[in-house]
């Protein structure tokens, strides 16, 4: 295999293979697979008329949960122990098997749920800045309270029923575990190989050539970046990335969380105008581990937010992970340069509150 590239290649045309640093992995890159026609499964478009509250949603203020606390009259961010938790800090030890095939081992933590806002009929993107601001300074004080203890906080938001959110409710979760999940572990590894190889943080790198080239980046401000990654699999998966090298969300200053905020909604923004729809994903914050890593040295890590929207084509054409991608390896099918300016080019303002500026034209 010669390492000279054809003259004749053209990556909107021709499958070709992505390397992925953060999990040293590989992407099969198939743009061309786009023009085939489709007859698949096709989903429900998600339910827009939510009700700013609902006496039955047990995460509005006032209601009742599943344990039969009661919520109180929240009017910002609102946490709480998860009622169903996935982890429990008191579970015991089912010890040490002996056979290699046959191993586990204790797990304990705590989970939590965090509502963003006490209406339901918001989400980021529809937010005020300020509001944002507070998510963001409560997302950092979790990280640094249950991080003093637990070796990692895992952050994330599951938002839409597509990925498996129960409930329309603007919130997220924080897992806090005595382990180091595999994908986090993963990431440490290659983190840590490159910054000994290079002498510089892999993602910090990242963000300056990626700054440069600017065909994968979405949008940016003078701390934050956004880019489809290079060696992104989800259609319009995007990675969220500080300008500066910083460890953990609890580092950042009062005027980075600003300017995160004011990301994050044009980012949000741009991604429910793709197909005008309440635009369903699985994010989450990966950051140096925590714990009794608090002690060690973590340079080799960047702070850094992932973005997985499932959307394929349309609000109702998703991207399946199944089959090659199930029993091989990772497949996607547009280029990232090609998803990058499509969200690039979307308008900043949201498509709600141009259709409401549009009735009020009307109207006048």
């Amino acid at each position: 295999m010669s390492g000279v590239p054809d003259p004749s290649f053209d990556p909107k045309e021709h499958q070709h293979l992505r390397y992925n640093p953060l999990r040293d992995s590989w992407v099969l890159v198939s743009a061309h697979r786009m023009k085939r026609p489709w007859a698949g499964q096709v989903e429900k478009p998600p339910e827009e008329q939510i009700p700013r509250y609902d006496p039955r949603n047990p995460l509005c203020p006032g209601n009742t949960r599943a344990n039969g606390e009661v919520n109180p009259s929240y009017d910002s961010t609102f946490v709480f122990e998860n009622d169903f938790p996935a982890l429990q800090p008191d579970a015991p030890d089912p010890g040490s098997d002996q056979h290699p095939l046959f191993q586990s081992k204790a797990a304990r933590g705590v989970c939590k749920v965090m509502c963003f806002h006490p209406w339901s009929d918001v989400t980021l993107p529809l937010m005020k800045h300020q509001e944002v601001v507070k998510v963001i300074d409560k997302w950092a004080e979790l990280s640094e309270e249950l991080g003093a203890t637990y070796p990692w906080v895992q952050i994330f938001e599951n938002k839409g029923a597509m990925m498996g959110c129960s409930n329309p409710h603007p919130h997220c979760q924080v897992w806090a575990s005595s382990f180091l999940p595999n994908e986090p572990a993963l990431s440490d590894r290659c983190q840590r190989a490159y910054f000994q190889n290079h002498g510089e943080p892999l993602l910090v790198q990242y963000a300056k050539q990626e700054a440069e080239k600017k065909e994968r980046v979405v949008v940016e401000n003078s701390d934050w970046l956004v880019v489809v990654p290079y060696w992104a699999t989800w259609p319009y998966q995007t990675l969220l990335l500080p300008r500066r090298h910083v460890l953990r969300i609890n580092d950042l200053t009062a005027e980075e969380r600003g300017s995160l905020a004011a990301i994050m909604k044009q980012l949000l923004t741009k991604y429910d105008n793709l197909f005008e729809v309440c635009f369903p994903y699985s994010m989450g914050w990966h950051g140096a581990p925590t714990g009794p890593h608090l002690k060690e040295d973590n340079s080799h890590w960047q702070l850094h937010a992932h973005y997985y929207p499932p959307l394929l084509r349309s609000a109702t054409v998703k991207k399946f992970m199944v089959g090659y991608e199930m029993l091989a390896q990772e497949q996607r099918d547009l280029t990232p340069e090609q998803a990058a300016q499509k969200l690039r080019n979307l308008p900043e303002e949201h498509y709600k509150t141009r259709a409401n500026h549009e009735k009020e034209e009307k109207s006048q």
